[in-house]
């Protein structure tokens, strides 16, 4: 896609089309996160590594909090991205076939 190239639209108002963009995004990171961490915590139970309440009960560290701030970051200016009116398609992360074989 070019800059030339025009912004596929949907409804008149483009900010509605912004915003479906905006809940497009967030229905995926959804459903990535609610299938892996549904997959980890039943690994983890037939484990026998955490009881089926552990994850309700935890606390992360400093350090830990800090990465998890870092991460909600990321996910909010992705999802600010389509806010801004232009569409671009973006290759999938190099890892990605790493992360969800």
């Amino acid at each position: 896609m070019t800059a030339a190239d025009p912004e596929q639209t949907f409804f008149e108002d483009p900010s509605l089309d912004r915003a479906l963009a905006m809940i497009m995004v967030l229905a995926a990171e959804l459903a990535v996160t609610r299938d892996r961490l549904r997959s980890l915590e039943v690994l983890l139970q037939n484990a026998g590594t955490i009881s089926a309440g552990a994850l309700d009960s935890y606390r992360p560290e400093p350090a830990e909090e800090a990465a998890l701030a870092v991460d909600s970051s990321a996910m909010a200016q992705q999802l600010m991205e389509a806010a801004k009116g232009t569409q671009a398609s973006r290759s999938a992360r190099a890892d990605n076939e790493e992360r969800f074989a």
